[in-house]
């Protein structure tokens, strides 16, 4: 399994790839390959700064000689006309990695901002912000980098770290206790210790759980907010919960003061918007 440095090489590499082919040819007709230069990353909108340290790497894997200047860092708030770094090299170099870091950071940034909105919404609760797997095909690495930033928290990176028994595969199985007892049966035979959690539809699937147990965490899918307050009181503390499906910013601190522990957020990665900045000549 590649490690998360890793993934990010690769997704930097197959990046310029895709961007740079068989070369830049509007730099390379126009800017000489000895024209040295100074560009500057301009913030043109207020919230939180993220994908400065991979913006770093974007650089230094395609031009190490590239000189890097941090004015502001990840997790940093921005606003209109800061400057967050400053990056030296040849101006080939800073042309062709124009994009790409414009491309990381932005995302980066708007989902660490819509991030931080969401958990301080939730500020004088216990209740914590998850990102979901509803994100770029590519870029999860990126996108649950920035979640973090903002200052949320990973639900999995993927279908490898963690059991999580939803709708399809209960249906599938034939039921709660078959799903929950397969698991372990499989964690067992594989040598695994992952945590496992299950989702449940409604009050009846809830009691099933409850009477196999097995579990560590329960995520109540598009329970209503009386109903979710309702669910958790019948856990009682036994079992980690989350509230999932449907949940807005509005509702966020409705469902949070049910006392859940967690609230799962789709849109966090899936409807963000980017972070306008640029990088300019300087």
């Amino acid at each position: 399994m590649l490690s998360v440095n890793e993934l990010e090489d690769k997704l930097i590499d197959l990046a310029f790839a895709e961007d740079i082919g068989d070369g830049d040819h509007t730099t390379l007709c126009c800017i000489p390959e000895t024209a040295m230069g100074k560009s500057h990353l301009l913030i043109k909108d207020t919230g939180i700064l993220a994908g400065v340290e991979v913006a770093k790497e974007v650089f230094k894997r395609f031009d190490p000689t590239m000189v890097v200047e941090v004015l502001i860092k990840d997790g940093s708030p921005v606003k209109l006309g800061d400057i967050a770094m400053v990056v030296s090299g040849k101006v080939r170099s800073l042309l062709q990695t124009e994009r790409l870091m414009l491309n990381i950071m932005q995302r980066m940034s708007g989902i660490a901002t819509m991030t931080h909105r969401y958990v301080d919404r939730l500020k004088g609760t216990h209740t914590h912000v998850l990102d979901t797997r509803k994100t770029t095909p590519g870029m999860r690495v990126l996108e649950k980098q920035a979640v973090a930033i903002g200052g949320g928290e990973n639900h999995r990176i993927g279908l490898f770290d963690m059991i999580l028994l939803k709708d399809n595969h209960v249906d599938f199985a034939g039921g709660i206790s078959n799903a929950i007892n397969r698991c372990h049966e499989y964690l067992k035979e594989k040598g695994l210790n992952l945590k496992i959690e299950i989702e449940v539809r409604n009050f009846d699937e809830l009691n099933q759980v409850l009477s196999c147990g097995g579990v560590n965490r329960i995520m109540l899918d598009n329970f209503s907010v009386a109903d979710t307050k309702k669910a958790v009181e019948m856990i009682g503390g036994k079992y980690e919960t989350e509230s999932s499906g449907g949940i807005t910013y509005d509702t966020l601190r409705d469902y949070a003061e049910c006392g859940v522990d967690y609230i799962s957020v789709g849109a966090l990665t899936h409807s963000v918007k980017c972070l306008d900045m640029s990088f300019k000549a300087c």
